[in-house]
């Protein structure tokens, strides 16, 4: 019986090491990707004018960035409820 319990915790320590090398690699990984992307960044945007959509309003300030989010979501509600 003690040796079975032995067994049973050996296995549970062995995958919780695995499980947590996992991760620790996997935190590792998006880090290292982080970085990468933080340090490409630049030369993805350079020279390319900000996106706009044709028609859409000039914003001029806060209220108007609140007009169109309301304008935005009124829509996708609209869509959604039209499906």
């Amino acid at each position: 019986m003690a040796q079975l319990f032995t067994e049973g915790l050996m296995l549970m320590l062995l995958g919780m090491g695995i499980v947590f090398t996992f991760l620790a690699m996997l935190v590792l990984a998006m880090n290292g990707m982080s970085r990468l992307s933080a340090r490409l960044e630049p030369l993805a945007g350079a020279g390319s004018p900000p996106a706009v959509a044709p028609g859409a309003p000039a914003a001029t300030g806060p209220a108007a960035d609140e007009e169109v989010l309301v304008a935005v979501i009124s829509a996708a509600i609209r869509r959604y409820r039209d499906r």
